[in-house]
């Protein structure tokens, strides 16, 4: 596995507005890194995604939870890294890495649940055969989280979720996902080159810790709030899912139907609230 990111040497052009010729100089710019991972069951392939390496066990474990396999730790019996042989598995090519996952006894993975191609870093989604398949029955009614959450709170989560992301201060190229306590405390933040990676890095994180259903948390995404970020954050038993851009319209229809909070363009002192908006207190930020 290699790093979180890359280094690549690249021809900067500064133009001069008319006022000159442009300035050109070579300089070494710090990417961050995407590769493929592969997530097996039992030694046979489940999906390949395109990701950010790091917390790839977190993922695959968060994946699950997104697809509705398991649903507390106690389903997974065994979860490792391994580069498709020393797993005693064979069928891989060498290309990124392997996770592979041994579920408990009596569970196991349909052959629906299985993705037909890879998964890139901006689709959480891809592989699904059908629209049925999309969507994943709920097992935590989220409509019994009495959680409120003052929209002071909530407007002082980007700011904390941005001074968290450290590969994003040094590329600019990821996306986070944070995942905020009832007393509005971060928890958590994974960064990804995909946004449901990111996701289901901190659902993995959340069930290695045995805290699901995540009752009373609010997850914190850095960019939009798309149909699969919602599903992810209705299986994992969030009251709350707020994002700085916007909601896809089916997003917000899942949102209402499963009885999440959603909350979109969570930008400075302001906010969309789209569904169950009973859950967001309208109070200021406490005085700092």
């Amino acid at each position: 596995m290699s790093g979180r990111t890359a280094r690549r040497r690249v021809r900067r052009i500064r133009l001069a507005n008319g006022r000159g010729e442009p300035q050109l100089t070579e300089r070494s710019d710090l990417l961050a890194a995407e590769e493929p991972l592969g997530i097996r069951v039992a030694g046979q392939a489940l999906t390949m995604t395109m990701r950010t390496p790091g917390d790839d066990v977190e993922l695959a474990a968060g994946f699950l939870v997104g697809e509705g396999i398991v649903r507390s730790a106690d389903d997974i019996a065994s979860i490792r890294v391994c580069d498709g042989t020393s797993c005693g598995h064979a069928g891989h090519d060498g290309t990124g890495n392997i996770v592979d996952v041994e579920l408990r006894q009596g569970l196991v993975v349909t052959p629906a649940l299985r993705r037909n191609f890879m998964t890139t870093s901006a689709c959480g989604v891809c592989g699904k055969a059908s629209m049925s398949e999309l969507f994943v029955t709920q097992s935590v009614d989220i409509n019994q989280d009495q959680a409120i959450i003052p929209a002071g709170r909530l407007a002082e989560m980007p700011d904390a979720l941005r001074a968290a992301q450290r590969v994003f201060a040094s590329t600019g190229g990821l996306h986070a996902a944070g995942v905020f306590g009832p007393d509005g405390g971060l928890l958590a933040v994974r960064e990804d080159v995909g946004r449901h990676n990111a996701v289901d890095k901190v659902v993995g994180w959340a069930l290695r810790q045995g805290r699901l259903p995540m009752r009373g948390c609010v997850l914190m995404v850095s960019g939009r709030a798309s149909f699969e970020l919602v599903q992810k954050a209705v299986l994992a038993g969030f009251p709350v899912l707020a994002a700085v851009s916007a909601p896809s319209s089916l997003a917000a229809d899942l949102a209402a139907e499963a009885g999440l909070t959603l909350v979109g363009f969570l930008r400075g002192e302001s906010m969309n609230v789209y569904t169950h908006g009973d859950r967001v207190l309208a109070t200021a930020p406490a005085a700092r």
